[in-house]
């Protein structure tokens, strides 16, 4: 945002300056200069207006594009969850005999320690 208020204002300035030394340096009649003074003005007024809607509608898009984000991330988090809790219930019934199956190597392999040491 400080961007563009800096880019905005650059802009002013630097057209007023050119068309101070536009002025200042254009030998031309009353009438003539009065003309480009206000046909230079029609184009910064336009100049403006256009950076202005542009700046609307990026805000706008920005605003879309956050509340989509957060519909999204939502949706992957409730996602997410539901994939947890169907492993959960997956791997709980297998448990104990996941458990009882490490006992029993475990056994096993000390029992192959006591074999060896003899």
């Amino acid at each position: 945002m400080a961007r563009t208020k800096s880019l905005i204002l650059g802009v002013l300035v630097g057209s007023a300056v050119g068309a101070g030394v536009t002025l200042l340096s254009t030998p031309s009649s009353g009438k003539g200069m009065r003309f480009k003074v206000k046909q230079q003005a029609e184009e910064w007024k336009h100049l403006a207006d256009t950076l202005r809607e542009d700046g609307f509608r990026l805000k706008d898009q920005l605003a879309q594009t956050s509340k989509e984000g957060a519909i999204l991330f939502k949706e992957l988090t409730q996602e997410m969850k539901e994939s947890v809790e169907d492993w959960k219930e997956t791997v709980e019934p297998h448990q104990e005999n996941i458990n009882e199956y490490l006992s029993q190597i475990e056994s096993s392999l000390r029992e192959l320690e006591e074999k060896v040491k003899k």
